[in-house]
């Protein structure tokens, strides 16, 4: 059992909160929003997602952005306090694993734009899973590692990320837009330039201080 009886969130969050006066709404949102695990219903709602948005940070406390995104279900939940996902190499930097591998805090948000505006963050430790230790240490999760196993784009896969979730909590759905799927040819002929992004910003000529030639 948890016996950590202090509030969530940082002590920059309480200062800030005394000072703009909004203690009494924190308060309500921690007693009433936020928890230490998944419910039934995250759990779901996880699974029916097709993208996420992660925040990571190196050693040094530098900080990274990124988006992640599959067919639904490609994040899954193990257990009310295990999730889990695949790497892809993608551009080769690395850049959310290099953290992940300096520190260990994450930060997931999910947002459907799609139907219900709905948003959910889940905060934990993320440890990276090389692909052939996936079954060892899974021993625990039998069934999340044969639906794994079924990931038809597996063989592209470097790595996995396993999740020990510290908090979950919903995002307002306020100024969430709602959005449209196109199918993927209609978008491609639409905005040929950036439908595999690649110097989609005219920056490849650019000068850098860190420049080397390319083996």
């Amino acid at each position: 059992m948890n016996k950590n009886t202090s509030l969530p969130g940082c002590d920059g969050e309480k200062i800030l909160q005394k000072k703009f006066n909004t203690i009494k709404d924190a308060l309500a949102f921690y007693n009433n929003q936020v928890i230490t695990h998944l419910s039934e219903l995250m759990q779901t709602f996880i699974q029916q997602q097709e993208m996420m948005f992660i925040s990571t940070s190196d050693a040094k406390g530098e900080c990274d952005a990124s988006f992640r995104a599959g067919e639904a279900g490609f994040v899954k939940v193990l257990d009310r306090h295990h999730i889990i996902y695949p790497e892809y190499k993608g551009n080769g930097v690395m850049a959310s694993m290099g953290n992940i591998s300096e520190n260990a805090n994450i930060g997931l948000l999910f947002l459907d734009f799609f139907e219900t505006k709905v948003g959910l963050h889940v905060n934990g430790k993320a440890t990276i899973i090389p692909k052939e230790k996936l079954k060892e240490t899974l021993l625990s999760f039998p069934e999340g590692y044969l639906e794994l196993e079924k990931n038809r784009d597996r063989f592209k896969i470097v790595s996995y990320v396993l999740i020990e979730v510290e908090e979950a909590y919903i995002h307002c759905s306020l100024h969430i837009p709602v959005l449209k799927k196109v199918e993927p040819k209609e978008y491609e002929k639409k905005f040929p330039k950036y439908s595999k992004g690649g110097d989609a910003f005219c920056v490849s000529s650019e000068n850098r201080p860190w420049k080397k030639e390319e083996n």
